[in-house]
């Protein structure tokens, strides 16, 4: 669904992505992973035709990204930080979305709108939602359309508790629809019953793209912040013998 070819971007003097190369397939759920500075939110935003790469391309259904920017439209995304006019109330903000998406609203995907009572703060204005709220109307509008493919940024971030887990059972269920979920956060407990393979950026590059199956099978460790460490640190150690 997904392919990334040989991509590559810099800042400056600073090498963001280098030469990466990855396939994303329909079905799975990706946790997307690594230290700050590894890549992966450039690599989500190149995904996303946001920031252009010096070289290399996406291709998404067959397509270039470069040549076809319709394909947006297949994407639900979830950034780490909504950014929403300030003066709109939670409803207003929906209905916006909803012209500008174009889409039936008997194709739109209401659940999450349902689940988090959204309808009782419709008339709250964005300026006035704590970051919990304003996480929420962010989970409702990137899984709204039905898209094929979702990219959660930090999705639970700022979530109580029971809204996480209303949340991570939505996910679920937009799983077994055979979308390509993908999901960056650097709470890894809340990934274990989630993803089903694990791609951990490093210096501008995956280290290692595994199923979660495989790294639990590799390391012996169920929890996936255990398994994480349990590779890294090997990496890390064969890395200083070999010097």
């Amino acid at each position: 669904m997904i392919k990334i070819q040989n991509l590559s971007k810099a800042f400056g003097r600073q090498k963001v992505l280098d030469d990466v190369t990855l396939e994303c397939k329909a079905g799975q759920c990706i946790a997307l992973i690594g230290p700050n500075g590894s890549g992966k939110t450039t690599l989500i935003k190149t995904i996303l035709g946001m920031v252009i790469p010096d070289a290399g391309e996406v291709i998404f259904n067959g397509k270039n990204i470069a040549h076809d920017w319709e394909y947006r439209r297949d994407i639900g995304y979830m950034p780490q930080i909504g950014r929403y006019p300030e003066n709109m109330t939670i409803g207003q903000v929906i209905s916006m979305m909803k012209d500008i998406r174009r889409q039936a609203e008997a194709n739109l995907d209401t659940d999450l709108i349902k689940l988090f009572d959204i309808p009782s703060i419709s008339e709250k204005r964005m300026r006035t939602l704590s970051g919990g709220t304003r996480q929420k109307v962010s989970a409702c509008l990137a899984l709204m359309f039905n898209s094929k493919v979702l990219i959660l940024d930090e999705p639970t971030a700022g979530l109580d508790p029971v809204s996480t887990e209303i949340f991570k059972h939505k996910i679920l269920k937009e799983k077994e629809k055979n979308k390509l979920i993908i999901i960056t956060s650097h709470v890894l407990s809340e990934l274990n019953d989630l993803v089903s393979e694990v791609i951990y950026m490093q210096d501008g590059k995956p280290a290692f793209y595994k199923s979660l199956k495989e790294i639990r099978q590799e390391t012996g460790e169920e929890q996936l912040s255990k398994a994480i460490a349990r590779i890294i640190t090997r990496q890390t150690h064969a890395i200083s013998e070999s010097l």
